[in-house]
C-alpha cells in the first residue's frame, strides 16, 4: 500500500485541497504577459503562471504565484480578512508599480520578480527566482540579517550564514515568520517543512518547502519589529489575558506520583512562607496501559476532586499533563477511531515502552472529540489549565513521521508543521465554552505560527541541564518573540539534571537559571528525576532562591501591565535589543542580554564562578542600576556586580516601573502601598493595569487603566485620572513615589489615589 507522502511525491493531483504539481521543474526567468482583471488586486499573467499582489494593509501585502485558480496554500495560521486599503496601479515600460500610503510594490515585466519599496523609494525586500511545484522555493536578492522563524537550540540571534530547519521536535519549534532588523518581516505561508537560507545559497535570502503548490507570503513593512509583529498579530489573532495567577511562581516535577505528594508540595511552600501560585501535575498519574484514558490511577490518587480541591484552599492553582496520544485499547481511543479521527499507523514509544496511535487535530470532529473527553474525565475536577505535552506531534519521535500521515487537511507533507496550532486551538474553543470563568492557560511543547490566539505559552522541551544549554535559551526565547508569539519559557534548570541535593556545582548553575526565570514571561522550575524544590538545596541557596521569588512577586504589577501591552498595543514581553535599539549596531550583536518590557535590561551570568559580567549600556541615554540606583551612560560596556546573589539589572533612563508588595499569591489582598520608581533622562509614559485576575470581564470594559506621565524638565509624575472600574475594585489606593536615581532616599513620596489626576513633585529626582 503505497503511502500519502509517496503518492504525493509522485505527483498525483489532490483536487480536495486545491493541490496542483509540478508547475515547474527549475527556476529560471519569468515574464510577464498581461494584466488579468482583478479589482481587489494585482493579478499579473506570466509565462509560468499567476502572480497576485493583494494589499491587506497599506503596510501589508498579500503576495501568492501559481497556476490559474490557485488561491494560496493551506493556511491555518491567518485569520484575518483583507481591508480596504486605498491603492492605485501604474504601469511604466517596465513595470507594473501598486502603490498605496506606505508601500510602493515594484513588478519587473521581464522577470516577473517583486520588489518592495517604501513611500521614498528606498529598496526594502527585492525577490529573485521563484520556483513552485512539488515544493515551493522563493530566493530574495535582499542581504539582512534574519530574525525569529521559531524556536532553536543554535545559539543563533540572527542567522545570517546558517540554513534554519522548520520541523516540530522536541526543543525546535518552527515558525515560518522571519523579520528583519532593517524593517520588514514576512510571514510565509507553508505548513510543510521549510528550511531558510540566510546568505548560503545562490541568492542572500532563500526560503524552501518541501510541498506547495505555490509561492505564498505575507510581506509586513515596520518600520520598527514592534509594528512588524503588530501586522503580524492582525494577520494571526491577538493575545488574550492570562489570569494573574499565571505570572507567579510556579512547581512542577516530572513527576509527582501521588495525590498526598501533589498536595504536600504547595503546603510546604506555604509553612515556609515563599510565594507560590501554581503547582503541575505531569505525565503517568494514569494506571498502566492507560495512557491517553485521562483518568487516574486509584490506588495512587484515590480522590483527584478533593485533591484539587485542597490546593485551592491555599489559594494555588493546578494544572495537568495530557499528551494528544492514547495506548491501544483505550476507550478513548475507540471513541475516536470510530469518528475517523485518528491516525492508522501505531507507533512505538519514546518513553516508556510502548505501543499508541495519535488522534488527528486537523479533524474538526477529532478536536471536539480530544476536548470532550479531558473535560469530562478531568476539566470537571476543577483543573486551572491544560499542559499539551508531545504536540509536535512527537509520533514515534523519529523525523518525518508526520509526513506519511494522511489528515484531515490533506497530506502529512503539506500540513505538517500546523499540528501543534490545531491541538491548542481545539483545547482553547473548548475551555472557552466549557469553563468560562477561567482564562484559558495552556502549557505548550511545540508552537506555529498563529498560536498566540489560543492563551499558549511555549516551552523550550526537555533541555539539559549545562552552562552551554542556559546560555542558548536566551537567543532561542528572543527568537520566538520576535516571530511575534509573545510568551515563552524554560524548564528552570534544565529538564534533565543532577540531584541538587548531591551536586553542589549544579546548584550554581541552577541559581543563574532561576534568576533567568525571574524574568522570562513564565517562572516555572521543573525536571526529571530528584525535585527542585527550594528545600532541596542547602540553606545558603535557599536564600538566593527565596529572594528571587519575592522579587518576581513584587513586579508582578509590572508583569500584569506587560500583559495588557501585549493584547492592547500588540506588544512583547522579552525583547531582543533590536526592538528598541535598531540604530546601535553593537546593540544588534548582543545574543545574551535583552529587555523585559521596555524598561529592564536583563543580563543573565552565564558562567560558572562569575564574580562580574560585562554588560553592553545600548544607545546613548543613562542606564541606573536597579539595586543601587547608580546611572551609567549608554553605548559602552561595564562590568557589573555579579556574585552568586545578584543577578545584573540596569533600568532605562525614562522608565516609570510599579513595584507591589511581596505577597503569598498573586491575588492575595493587601493594604501595602504600591512603589512607583521613577528613573530620571527622559520624559516617560506608562500605563498601570488592573482588572478582577481572571474571568473575561475585561472583555466587556471591566478593567482600570491609570496612566502615568513624567516631565523630566519639570521634575514631576502625573497620574492622570483612572479610565474604567471593575467589580471589587477598591475606590482609592497607596502609592509610595520614589526616585529610582536613589531607592532608599528619604524623600520618598506616599500619596492617596481616588481616581482623579494628581501631580507628584520630585524636584531632586536626577
Amino acid at each position: 500500500m503505497r503511502s500519502p507522502l509517496k503518492d504525493f511525491m509522485s505527483r498525483r493531483v489532490l483536487p480536495a485541497i486545491g493541490i496542483v504539481l509540478a508547475l515547474t521543474s527549475a527556476a529560471r526567468a519569468d515574464t510577464v504577459v498581461g494584466r488579468l482583471d482583478d479589482t481587489g488586486a494585482l493579478a499579473l499573467r506570466t509565462e509560468r503562471g499567476v502572480l497576485t499582489l493583494e494589499p491587506w494593509q497599506d503596510g501589508i501585502i498579500h503576495v501568492r504565484f501559481g497556476t490559474p485558480g490557485y488561491r494560496g496554500n493551506y493556511n491555518p495560521a491567518v485569520i484575518a480578512q483583507p481591508g480596504t486599503v486605498a491603492f492605485h496601479v501604474d504601469e511604466t515600460a517596465d513595470a507594473y508599480v501598486l502603490t498605496t500610503a506606505r508601500l510602493h510594490v515594484r513588478v519587473a515585466k521581464r522577470t516577473a520578480a517583486v520588489t518592495f519599496l517604501d513611500a521614498k523609494d528606498h529598496v526594502i525586500l527585492e525577490e529573485g527566482d521563484r520556483d513552485a511545484g512539488v515544493g515551493a522555493t522563493q530566493w530574495f536578492k535582499t542581504a539582512t540579517p534574519v530574525y525569529g522563524l521559531g524556536q532553536h537550540q543554535n545559539g543563533l540571534l540572527d542567522y545570517s550564514g546558517h540554513t534554519i530547519h522548520l520541523q516540530q521536535a522536541n526543543t525546535d519549534v518552527g515558525i515560518p515568520m522571519l523579520v528583519s532588523p532593517t524593517g520588514f518581516g514576512l510571514l510565509w505561508n507553508n505548513a510543510s517543512v521549510t528550511d531558510v537560507d540566510v546568505g548560503t545559497g545562490k541568492a542572500p535570502l532563500g526560503i524552501r518547502s518541501e510541498a506547495g503548490p505555490g509561492i505564498d507570503y505575507h510581506f509586513i513593512l515596520g518600520p520598527k519589529l514592534d509594528d512588524v509583529v503588530a501586522g503580524y498579530r492582525a494577520l494571526t489573532g491577538d493575545v488574550p489575558l492570562m489570569a494573574r495567577w499565571t505570572w507567579g511562581m510556579w512547581q512542577s516535577k516530572e513527576h509527582y506520583s501521588t495525590q498526598d505528594e501533589l498536595v504536600a508540595i504547595p503546603r510546604r511552600y506555604r509553612d515556609m512562607g515563599v510565594p507560590i501560585d501554581a503547582v503541575v501535575q505531569d505525565w503517568q498519574y494514569w494506571a498502566a496501559g492507560q495512557w491517553g484514558s485521562h483518568r487516574f490511577e486509584a490506588s495512587r490518587y484515590p480522590d483527584p476532586k478533593s485533591m484539587v480541591g485542597a490546593i485551592h484552599d491555599m489559594h494555588v492553582h493546578t494544572i495537568i499533563s495530557v499528551w494528544p496520544r492514547f495506548d491501544l485499547g483505550t476507550a478513548n481511543l475507540a471513541e475516536l477511531d470510530q469518528a475517523g479521527a485518528a491516525f492508522p499507523d501505531a507507533f512505538n514509544n519514546v518513553f516508556p515502552v510502548g505501543f499508541g496511535r495519535w488522534y488527528d487535530a486537523w479533524s474538526p470532529k477529532g478536536r471536539e472529540i480530544y476536548w470532550s473527553q479531558i473535560m469530562r474525565n478531568l476539566g470537571v475536577l476543577g483543573f486551572d489549565g491544560w499542559w499539551l505535552d508531545g504536540d509536535e506531534a512527537e509520533l514515534g519521535g523519529q523525523t518525518g513521521e508526520m509526513r506519511e500521515q494522511l489528515t484531515a487537511a490533506g497530506p502529512g507533507i503539506v500540513v505538517n508543521n500546523s499540528f501543534p496550532l490545531l491541538h491548542t486551538g481545539g483545547v482553547h474553543d473548548g475551555m472557552r465554552r466549557d469553563q468560562p470563568d477561567k482564562r484559558v492557560f495552556i502549557l505548550s511543547r511545540s508552537a506555529y505560527a498563529g498560536q498566540q490566539r489560543n492563551g499558549v505559552i511555549t516551552w523550550s522541551g526537555d533541555t539539559h541541564a549545562s552552562w552551554e544549554t542556559l546560555a542558548k535559551q536566551i537567543p532561542a526565547a528572543l527568537n520566538f518573540s520576535l516571530s511575534g508569539e509573545p510568551y515563552w519559557s524554560a524548564d528552570i534548570g534544565g529538564f534533565f539534571s543532577p540531584d541538587p541535593a548531591k551536586d553542589k556545582a549544579y546548584a550554581e548553575l541552577f541559581v543563574r537559571w532561576h534568576q533567568f526565570g525571574v524574568f522570562n514571561p513564565m517562572f516555572r522550575i521543573h525536571g526529571a528525576g530528584q525535585g527542585k524544590e527550594i528545600w532541596n538545596f542547602d540553606p545558603a541557596i535557599q536564600k538566593i532562591l527565596i529572594d528571587d521569588v519575592r522579587l518576581r512577586y513584587r513586579l508582578l504589577p509590572y508583569i500584569y501591565s506587560l500583559s495588557w501591552d501585549v493584547l492592547s498595543h500588540r506588544g512583547t514581553m522579552m525583547r531582543a535589543l533590536a526592538f528598541d535599539f535598531p540604530d546601535d549596531a553593537d546593540a544588534l550583536r548582543v545574543t545574551d542580554q535583552y529587555m523585559f518590557g521596555k524598561a529592564f535590561l536583563v543580563s543573565p551570568v552565564l558562567q560558572a564562578g562569575a564574580a562580574t559580567r560585562s554588560v553592553y549600556l545600548p544607545g546613548g541615554g543613562r542606564w541606573f542600576d536597579f539595586w543601587t540606583g547608580v546611572a551609567q551612560p549608554g553605548g559602552r560596556r561595564v562590568e557589573a556586580k555579579a556574585d552568586l546573589a545578584t543577578l545584573p539589572l540596569f533600568v532605562r533612563a525614562g522608565s516609570i516601573v510599579p513595584l507591589g508588595p511581596v505577597k503569598a499569591y498573586a491575588d492575595a489582598p493587601s493594604d501595602e502601598p504600591l512603589e512607583l520608581r521613577v528613573y530620571p533622562g527622559r520624559d516617560a509614559a506608562y500605563e498601570l493595569y488592573d482588572d478582577e485576575g481572571d474571568g473575561y470581564g475585561y472583555q466587556a470594559g471591566k478593567r482600570a487603566v491609570i496612566p502615568m506621565a513624567w516631565s523630566d524638565k519639570q521634575r514631576r509624575l502625573t497620574l492622570q485620572a483612572r479610565d474604567g472600574t471593575f467589580p471589587g475594585m477598591s475606590p482609592s489606593m497607596s502609592f509610595r513615589v520614589v526616585c529610582g536615581a536613589a531607592p532608599g532616599a528619604s524623600d520618598a513620596k506616599t500619596i492617596a489615589y481616588t481616581g482623579a489626576a494628581v501631580t507628584v513633585p520630585l524636584p531632586h529626582c536626577e
